[in-house]
This record gives C-alpha cells, sequence and structure tokens, in this order.
C-alpha cells in the first residue's frame, strides 16, 4: 500500500474509532439519567430497579398522610388500586397536593419497595392527571 493511502486510511480508522467511543459516552450518559415510570403494581412485582432514580405514580390512599411532628418529614401511600406503594418524603408539598388525587413522585426505589421521594408532583386541575399515572391506573382497572 502507499504511504499516503496508509496515512489516510490510519486516520479514516482513528476518526471511526473517536465518533463510535463519542457515541457510545453519550449513550451511556443518556441512559443513566433516565427516570423511567412505574405503576405502583409493576414495584411490587420486582419490575422496577432499586436504587436508581424512578417515577412512581397513582393515586393518593385517602387518610394515609402522616406527618412527623416538628419537621418536613411524612409519609404517604400511591395506588393504582391494584397495589399500594408507600412514600416517604422530606420537604414542603406542593400546594395542589391532596389526598384522594393524582400524583407523580420522582425518587429512589429503597429496597423494602419503599419509595424515598426526592419530588412529589401534583395535578394542575380537577381535570388533569399525569399521562403515565391515567394508562396505569387504567391498566388496573382492566386487569
Amino acid at each position: 500500500m502507499h504511504p499516503i493511502r496508509r496515512r489516510r486510511f490510519i486516520l479514516i480508522l482513528i476518526s471511526l474509532a473517536s465518533v463510535a467511543c463519542a457515541v457510545a459516552l453519550v449513550l451511556s450518559a443518556l441512559g443513566e439519567n433516565l427516570n423511567h415510570f412505574y405503576p405502583p403494581q409493576e414495584i411490587l412485582q420486582g419490575k422496577a430497579p432499586e436504587g436508581r432514580t424512578i417515577r412512581v405514580g397513582g393515586m393518593v390512599v385517602k387518610g394515609s398522610l402522616k406527618r412527623v411532628p416538628s419537621s418536613l418529614q411524612l409519609t404517604f401511600i400511591i395506588t393504582d388500586f391494584k397495589a399500594d406503594v408507600l412514600v416517604k418524603y422530606a420537604g414542603i408539598l406542593p400546594d395542589l397536593f391532596r389526598e384522594g388525587q393524582g400524583v407523580v413522585v420522582v425518587g429512589k426505589l429503597l429496597p423494602d419497595h419503599v419509595v424515598m421521594a426526592e419530588q412529589v408532583l401534583a395535578k394542575h386541575d380537577e381535570k388533569y392527571m399525569p399521562p403515565e399515572a391515567a394508562e396505569a391506573l387504567r391498566r388496573a382497572k382492566k386487569i
């Protein structure tokens, strides 16, 4: 092979390898930052990964909200009408948070199927429900 062609060939190989490494790094970083949605039933079935950030949605069970006196810590239960998941949260709840209403919780799943919430998202108005939560509730009622 001619030296100039060999040099071009090596440059092309190095360029392709660099692009492949860059794409692999970007895809890896994106995959780690995705927050997958899981309804309570799938969490209890073991389909949700422990220790990773996930989203859990459903209805807040009436009478399940328990506050720790003189702190911002609280617990409540989310249901999809087939299974219930306990949520622990330390912070101020959104103004629209109510028992019996739809919420989506962003947090980490602990080994005992408890979600340690980092963020609680409440619905906007009386007709809105997050699409993932609405679909999970619809599927749970059909089963």
